[in-house]
């Protein structure tokens, strides 16, 4: 492969800085080296691997906060390298590869991976995915906090509902389920078939058929402008994923 991040100029982001050990799964040294650079500035601690098998055995012995995997490593398969990982290991996978299929991007996220960029990519997406992924991964599920701010709207997983200025919204049962789903995974793009067995808790029928529909009902009480929505971003053939904004 010789494709390698867009816009690798030394890129300075006024946030707050990468306080994780990432592990980088990639046979290209130039591409190791720059996306190394990359997150050692903002101030991550770096180990990386040429092979599938290296990196595996740098997973298990280092135990890394977050892995960024080639999907075209020299031994292993990268999907096999994911999979493997997901069997015993939690931790975050962002994939990296210049194939632009949806197809291939669904599967990968149905095998455990938790993101996808396809090269290239620039240097701002890459760490502000890396920031999402581990700020997700620090708080386990059972220490949500009671409320989630996300613009105007406040999900309240105590009373169960979404509320905008203190007025509660209504929204069905399905989709109080769906948008719990979304909003306990931020930043987490979720594939049309993991929402589907999330909230319909079955494995047939057409799932992005079913989802378009209510992800349409919840955007037109939860989105400012469901015409361009910002909470409920679309991934076009792969799913959705549910967006907090940033205070200005």
């Amino acid at each position: 492969m010789t494709a390698v991040p867009a816009g690798h100029q030394r890129f300075v982001v006024p946030s707050e800085a990468i306080d994780a050990q990432v592990l980088i799964i990639d046979d290209e040294p130039q591409i190791r080296r720059a996306l190394a650079r990359v997150l050692e500035e903002r101030g991550a601690r770096v180990v990386d691997a040429a092979t599938g098998t290296e990196g595996l055995a740098l997973a298990a012995s280092e135990n890394p906060d977050l892995v960024v995997l080639d999907i075209g490593l020299p031994d292993i398969a990268g999907d096999v390298v994911c999979r493997e990982l997901r069997a015993w290991s939690q931790v975050p996978i962002v994939v990296l590869s210049a194939r632009h299929s949806e197809v291939e991007k669904v599967r990968l996220l149905d095998l455990g991976a938790d993101d996808y960029l396809t090269k290239p990519f620039g240097s701002a997406e890459l760490v502000a995915r890396v920031r999402a992924h581990l700020r997700r991964s620090t708080v386990a599920e059972s220490e949500l906090p009671a409320v989630i701010r996300a613009g105007s709207i406040e999900i309240d997983f105590h009373r169960r509902g979404a509320f905008r200025d203190g007025e509660r919204l209504h929204l069905t049962p399905l989709e109080w389920s769906l948008l719990r789903t979304m909003a306990t995974q931020a930043g987490r793009t979720l594939t049309h078939r993991q929402l589907f067995d999330a909230v319909w808790a079955r494995s047939h029928g057409n799932a992005s058929q079913y989802l378009r529909v209510f992800i349409t009902a919840l955007r037109k009480k939860i989105e400012p402008d469901p015409s361009a929505p910002q909470l409920i971003v679309t991934e076009p053939g792969v799913g959705y994923r549910f967006e907090i904004p940033r205070p200005a």
